[in-house]
This record gives structure tokens, C-alpha cells and sequence, in this order.
């Protein structure tokens, strides 16, 4: 039976790293047959960060439309590459939105694989980290996502790869590549840099004296400044970005918001916030990852576990990123929104780091096990075969005990009717509607929506301001009992189409519409007329100025409601 020991730590790598990518490619198999479960499917995020690469393919689509155009501005240039080359040979960004999250999952597979077999030279280890990283990003929407967010994984491992294999140029490379698609992880690559110019002994800090250290860290550093320069000598013209007195006026910060930050609760607001947060919420998903918490633990009983002997002078990499993460995010907090959120510089990187802690802890705790067991005692021996399959049947089968894994955030359309009718308006339409189905609109027609809550995106003043005034202005003319008034709305912003859902003129609707109501005063002041009786005028002009009914969606004609009487 002691062989099965043997097996766990001596076996080749080419087995261990097989199995990894075969698990990593049946998940996003698993999230691919969702992608494509309905005509209408669309990753939550990619509502906001593809939909306009369809310009792409089609320039004419989206003229002069705010939230296209802001969302194009926002996104770094490496990431618009990946869709806009493939676009050239006509494929729909929306289309390899759904594709991409499986060579994102790959390349993450393979790069886990590759560190874990630096910090503790054995594969069944370096297996355990891909399939507990695996089943973490999984269970979470940011590589299916296929948006910024979910191509620092792989970019970010292979920065740490390379880094850990003293390779300059790729090093480089991956910082590079880091700029290009997500600029927030710069900072942390930079700081780890950094931090690997010191040796610590006895508690104090001490110069590297390797020549390696600092040659890396001299290029890192420079690129690093080259790919951020761009970034802090452009303006946007979006900008400037929000401060924290300005963000604590608006119900979008505050708990309930779009963009909820800001807590009464100080601990939340410092370690679990959702933005404000340094601790991810589905860090310990799945709950095995709880034995990377074991490892310092163990770290400090070294001689009563021998594996420990094989843990590399590389893992010190695992603290270094755990100190770079949190002083950018204390970083990001000091000068609050100009770094983007806190969250972001600790969400991704605490993810990596407890996978690996996890199966360097698990694969020690095992080999204590199996060693205790070497007298081949039955009873022992019994003990050992046993906590080895609980632990790798919670490993391995944790997935089946989480409801609709892998998680997705796919939103499936349900007005394919409603989707087709605005397919076939001119593409310089314009459509007024505070439905939440018209955040679907932009995705799934290709058209222009005046507003959708899906894109209120607070940070940039420039951006929000007009957003802002667009959502208020609608929600007065669509809930004014003032037929010109509506009239003077439609002018104003050229609008073609006014899409309604059930019940969308009742005082009820309104009333409980929570995203509507974090534009006040207009919201309060729409609810006080009809909770008085006043009728809004849309629905006078209902009958004659229909163009579309389905599911309880109504569309208008907007030209019609203006030369209406």
C-alpha cells in the first residue's frame, strides 16, 4: 500500500500536467455548452466590455453614443487587440468572447503547474494547485468573463513563471503584456520586483547579493515606467476620475448602490467589502483552499515534517506577492479611485497565493501521514489510504456539490421578438427605456440605448455626469403627465424608440425600481406625481404610437409621441 506514496511523490510530470489541463479544459467545456445553451446568451460583463467591439466588424454601428464610446476609451489597448485582429477576418467579438475563456483557462493551467514546480518540486502538488486555482476561478466569473480581469491570470502567472526562472526578456514581456491588458497589475509585478532585492535574516532586511535580483528588477522597473507613461501623460477625455467627497454624495457609493463602496461598518469596508475589501468573498471557494491557512502553521514545526526539506528558496515569491498586494492596496486607498478600486489589488493575487499555500499544506499533511504509516501497521496503513481518498475525493469531486458549476454569469434574453424588432430599426437608432431589459439591447441588437443601469459606471466625472443627466431627464419625461414635455425630451437627445415593460407607468413599478431611485431628485419627484394621480402622458399616446408588443415589452414610436397631440 505504501506505494501509493510513492506514486504521489515520484511520479512524472507529464502525467500530473496532463491531468491538469484535461480538468481545466472539461470546466470551461462546461461553461462553453452554457455560452452556447440559447440563441441569446451574453457574459454579464462583456454587456459592458465587448458589446461595442462589434464596431469592429461593422464601423457604422453605435454613431455617437456615449456608453460606446466610453467603454472603447476605457479599454487598454492590448485588450481591444485580442478581439480587433480576429475581427479583421469577420469573427463576432461575441462570438470569441465565448471561446476565449478556454485558452485563458489553459495557459492558467499551465503556468500554475510550472510554479508549483519551483516552490515544491513535485508534480502531485503541482496538480493539486492547478485543480484548487481551477476550481476557484470557476466558481467565479472573471476568466469566463474573457474581459480585462480575466487575462491577468495567465499574464500575471507568466510574469511570476519567467521571473522565478530569472528569464530578463520574457520578464519583460509579461510586464509588457500586463500593461497592455490590465495596468492595475503593474504595480504589483513592480513591487515584487522590488521586494526580491532583500534578504531577510533574523527579522532584517538585507541587500540581495545577487546580480540576477537586480538586473531583473532594473528592466522590470523600466518597462513597468514605459507602459504606465502613456497612461499618466493622456487625458481622458472622460475624466477627471471621482473623489471620495464627491463619491459619498451619490446613493451609487453607498450600500444598495451600482457601485456600493463606501460601509459604516469599518471592518467591512476594510477587509471584506466588495471594492473596499482586501479579502476577496469567494477566496476559501472551494473550502479546501481553508488549508493554505495550515501553512505558516507548518512553516513553523519544520522538523516534525519532512517535506518541507523539498520547499525551494522560490516560495518565498508566495509572501512577496501577499506584501506587494497589500501595500498597493493601501495604496489604492490613500489616493482613492485614482488607482481604481483596492479590491483589485488583492482579489486576484490572495487567489493565487492560498492555491498554492493549499497544496503545498495538503501535500505535507499527507506525507506526514504516509510516513507515520511506514511501520506498515494495518491499522496505520488503514488510516493513511483512508484520509488520502477523503482528501482527494473532496479535492476532485468538490465541483459536483456546487449548484450550476462552473459559475458563469450568463444572462440568457428572454424577448428574442423584442431583440429581432430593434435588429431590423436603421442602425443609428436611439432607444429611451429605464426597463432593465434595455441593458440587453446594446448585446443583443446592436443598438443604442439613452441609458441602462448596466452602464452606470460612477468613476470617470466626465463619463457619469452625462450619464447621470441622461437617466434623471428620462425618468421626468417618461413619468410627466406634460405631453411637451416628453416632446422637448425626445428632441433633445434624438431619441426613436421608447421601449416600456409591464407596468412600467404605475406608481408600484417606480416605487420599486431600487436602480431607478438612486437618481434623485427626479426619482422622488416622479413617485410624488403618481402617488397623487397624476397620469403619465406616454400613456395617453399608447394606443396610437405602438409599434411593438410582446412579453408585456412595449415599444413606441418616438415620432409618433412627438407629432402626437
Amino acid at each position: 500500500m505504501l506505494q501509493i506514496h510513492k506514486f504521489f511523490t515520484a511520479s512524472k510530470p507529464k502525467f500530473w500536467l496532463s491531468l491538469s489541463l484535461t480538468l481545466g479544459f472539461i470546466y470551461a467545456l462546461m461553461a462553453l455548452q452554457k455560452a452556447f445553451s440559447g440563441e441569446y446568451v451574453v457574459q454579464d460583463d462583456a454587456r459592458q466590455h465587448v458589446f461595442w467591439m462589434v464596431r469592429f466588424i461593422d464601423p457604422e454601428l453605435f454613431p455617437n453614443d456615449l456608453i460606446a464610446d466610453y467603454f472603447q476609451s476605457v479599454a487598454p489597448a492590448g485588450y481591444k487587440a485580442v478581439y480587433q485582429l480576429p475581427a479583421l477576418l469577420g469573427i463576432n467579438p461575441l462570438v470569441l468572447n465565448k471561446f476565449l475563456p478556454i485558452l485563458l483557462g489553459l495557459i492558467t493551467t499551465g503556468y500554475c503547474f510550472g510554479i508549483s514546480m519551483q516552490l515544491l518540486p513535485i508534480p502531485a502538488t503541482a496538480f493539486i494547485s492547478t485543480l484548487l486555482l481551477n476550481q476557484n476561478l470557476w466558481m467565479k466569473d472573471d476568466i469566463v468573463s474573457a474581459t480585462p480581469r480575466g487575462f491577468v491570470y495567465p499574464i500575471f502567472l507568466g510574469f511570476l513563471y519567467y521571473l522565478l526562472r530569472a528569464n530578463l526578456w520574457v520578464v519583460g514581456i509579461a510586464i509588457a503584456f500586463l500593461g497592455l491588458c490590465y495596468p492595475q497589475c503593474v504595480f504589483i509585478a513592480a513591487f515584487i520586483l522590488i521586494l526580491r532585492l532583500f534578504r531577510w535574516r533574523n527579522w532584517r532586511p538585507k541587500l540581495s547579493p545577487n546580480p540576477t535580483d537586480w538586473i531583473l528588477c532594473a528592466t522590470g522597473l523600466g518597462v513597468a515606467f514605459l507602459v504606465l507613461l502613456p497612461f499618466a501623460l493622456s487625458a481622458s477625455q472622460y475624466g477627471p476620475t471621482i473623489t471620495p467627497s464627491e463619491a459619498r454624495k451619490f446613493p451609487e457609493f453607498l450600500p444598495g448602490g451600482r457601485a456600493n463602496f463606501f460601509h459604516r461598518d469599518l471592518f467591512k469596508f476594510i477587509f471584506n467589502g466588495y471594492r473596499s475589501g482586501m479579502f476577496p468573498r469567494s477566496l476559501f471557494t472551494p473550502v479546501t483552499l481553508v488549508f493554505g491557512l495550515l501553512l505558516p502553521i507548518l512553516v513553523g514545526f519544520r522538523s516534525r515534517f519532512p517535506l518541507l526539506k523539498q520547499l525551494t528558496h522560490s516560495s518565498a515569491i508566495l509572501g512577496q506577492i501577499v506584501m506587494a498586494s497589500i501595500g498597493m492596496f493601501f495604496a489604492a486607498h490613500a489616493v482613492l479611485f485614482k488607482l481604481h478600486l483596492p479590491s483589485r489589488y488583492t482579489g486576484i493575487t490572495f487567489r493565487i497565493v492560498i492555491a498554492f499555500a493549499s497544496a503545498i499544506a495538503i501535500s505535507i499533511i499527507l506525507d506526514k501521514i504516509w510516513r507515520w504509516a511506514s511501520s506498515q501497521e494495518r491499522a496505520k496503513i488503514t488510516v493513511a489510504v483512508a484520509a488520502t481518498l477523503v482528501i482527494s475525493i473532496a479535492l476532485i469531486g468538490y465541483p459536483s456539490f456546487v449548484k450550476e458549476f462552473p459559475i458563469t454569469a450568463y444572462r440568457i434574453g428572454e424577448v428574442p421578438k423584442l431583440y429581432k424588432f430593434f435588429q431590423q430599426t436603421p442602425k443609428d437608432s436611439l432607444i429611451a427605456s429605464v426597463a432593465e431589459e434595455a441593458n440587453n439591447i446594446p448585446t443583443f441588437s446592436q443598438r443604442s440605448i439613452l441609458a441602462g443601469s448596466e452602464y452606470a459606471i460612477p468613476y470617470h466625472v466626465g463619463y457619469y455626469r452625462q450619464f447621470r443627466q441622461r437617466f434623471m431627464d428620462l425618468i421626468r419625461a417618461q413619468y410627466s403627465p406634460n405631453l411637451g414635455e416628453v416632446k422637448n425630451f425626445i428632441r433633445k437627445y434624438k431619441i426613436d424608440f421608447w421601449l416600456l415593460d409591464a407596468g412600467g407607468l404605475t406608481p408600484e413599478y417606480l416605487a420599486n425600481h431600487r436602480r431607478v431611485q438612486q437618481y434623485q431628485p427626479a426619482g422622488k419627484e416622479a413617485l410624488d406625481k403618481l402617488q397623487k394621480g397624476a397620469v403619465p402622458a406616454l400613456s395617453k399616446v399608447m394606443g396610437s404610437c405602438q409599434v411593438f408588443e410582446d412579453k408585456g415589452f412595449v415599444v413606441l414610436d418616438a415620432n409618433c409621441v412627438n407629432t402626437g397631440n
